[in-house]
C-alpha cells in the first residue's frame, strides 16, 4: 500500500503513480476487449501498398509481423480540458490517512486526472485543467510542453493535502469554463453532483454550454457507492453531517435505507438520462472500483473525437 501523503511529497511520486496506473491499465488492456484501443497502436496505422516505407515503425514489425507506420503529430494531436470539483462534498469520505487503497473523491479525481495526463503525454495531447470549488480556483489552458505538465501535476498534488469546507454552484463554474475553452476539445468532469442549488435545469445548461464550440463532454460522476448509493453503515445511532451546510441530522440508517436507496437510484437514473438527452457520456464511477473506466473512456472518447 502506498501512503498518498508521502509519497507525493515530492512532484515526481505522482507522477510515478500515475504511469504504474497506466501500465497496469496497459497491461490488463491487452488481454481485453479493448486491446484494439492500445495506446500503441493509437498512433499509427495500416501500411498501404505503395506508400512510402519511410515512416515503418519496424520495432512494431518484429512484434506484431505487421506493418504499420507512424501518423504524422498533426494527425494525433488533441485538446484535452480536465475539470475537478474541489468542493468540501469532493472531501467525502473524511479520512486522516489516504493511501491508494483508501481515498476520498478527491483524492481518487486527483490520482485518475494524473493518470489520464500520463496517458495524454503518450499519445503527444495537449492538457488544460480547471479546479472550482465557490471560487474558480485554477485554470491552465490546453498545452503540450513537459514543463506545463509538470506545472499540472504539482497543482494535482496541492489537492492531495488540501481541505475544503466550501459549498459550491457547479453550474457558475462550467459557465465559466465554457467561456474560455475556445478551440474543439475532449472535456473530463470530476464531480459529485452534488450542490447546493435545487435547480437541475441551471446545472444542464452550464453542461450544454460546455458543449459549445462542437467539444465532446464526459461527466465522470464519482461517489462511494457503500454509503452514498447503498447508504450501507452499521444500525447504530449515527450523526450525520452535511458537510457543504453544516445541516445536522441524528437517525438510524437502517430506518431510511430503503428510500433512501431509491431516491438514489432516482437521481443516478435522471443524471443518466439528461446526459443521453444532451449527448454528454454519462460515466458513474465509484472510487473503490480502480481506474479503468477512466482510462477506457478517455481511449473510446479520444477515438470517437478523431
Amino acid at each position: 500500500m502506498i501512503d498518498l501523503k508521502n509519497t507525493t511529497s515530492e512532484l515526481k511520486n505522482l507522477e510515478l503513480l500515475a504511469k504504474q496506473v497506466v501500465e497496469g491499465f496497459i497491461t490488463g488492456m491487452h488481454k481485453s476487449p479493448f486491446h484494439g484501443f492500445s495506446v500503441e497502436f493509437s498512433e499509427h496505422k495500416l501500411y498501404n501498398k505503395g506508400e512510402s516505407t519511410r515512416h515503418i515503425d519496424w520495432k512494431l514489425f518484429a512484434k506484431t509481423e505487421k506493418l504499420y507506420t507512424k501518423k504524422y503529430e498533426e494527425e494525433t494531436n488533441l485538446r484535452c480540458h480536465l475539470i475537478i470539483d474541489n468542493s468540501a462534498s469532493m472531501h467525502y469520505p473524511i479520512s486522516k490517512n489516504q493511501s491508494v487503497d483508501n481515498l476520498n473523491k478527491i483524492g481518487f479525481s486527483t490520482v485518475a486526472a494524473a493518470a489520464l495526463m500520463d496517458i495524454l503525454k503518450r499519445q503527444r495531447d495537449a492538457v488544460g485543467l480547471s479546479i472550482y470549488s465557490n471560487t474558480y480556483e485554477y485554470y491552465a489552458p490546453e498545452k503540450g510542453s513537459e514543463r506545463h505538465r509538470k506545472m499540472l501535476l504539482h497543482q494535482l498534488e496541492q489537492l492531495l493535502s488540501s481541505e475544503s469546507t466550501s459549498s459550491t454552484e457547479t453550474y457558475q463554474y462550467l459557465h465559466e469554463i465554457a467561456e474560455k475553452i475556445h478551440r474543439r476539445s475532449l472535456i473530463f468532469l470530476f464531480t459529485d453532483m452534488f450542490q447546493t442549488s435545487k435547480n437541475e435545469e441551471e446545472l444542464f445548461d452550464a453542461l450544454r454550454h460546455l458543449k459549445f464550440n462542437k467539444h465532446e463532454v464526459v461527466l465522470f460522476h464519482t461517489y462511494d457507492k457503500k454509503t452514498e448509493f447503498l447508504f450501507d453503515f452499521d444500525n447504530t445511532p449515527k450523526k450525520f453531517l452535511d458537510v457543504e451546510t453544516g445541516e445536522e441530522i441524528n437517525l438510524y440508517a437502517e430506518n431510511v435505507q430503503q428510500k433512501y436507496q431509491e431516491l438514489s437510484s432516482g437521481f443516478f437514473n435522471n443524471l443518466k438520462n439528461k446526459c443521453l438527452q444532451y449527448k454528454i457520456d454519462y460515466v458513474p464511477v465509484d472510487i473503490n472500483e480502480g481506474y479503468d473506466k477512466i482510462l477506457t473512456s478517455y481511449l473510446i472518447s479520444r477515438q470517437n473525437f478523431l
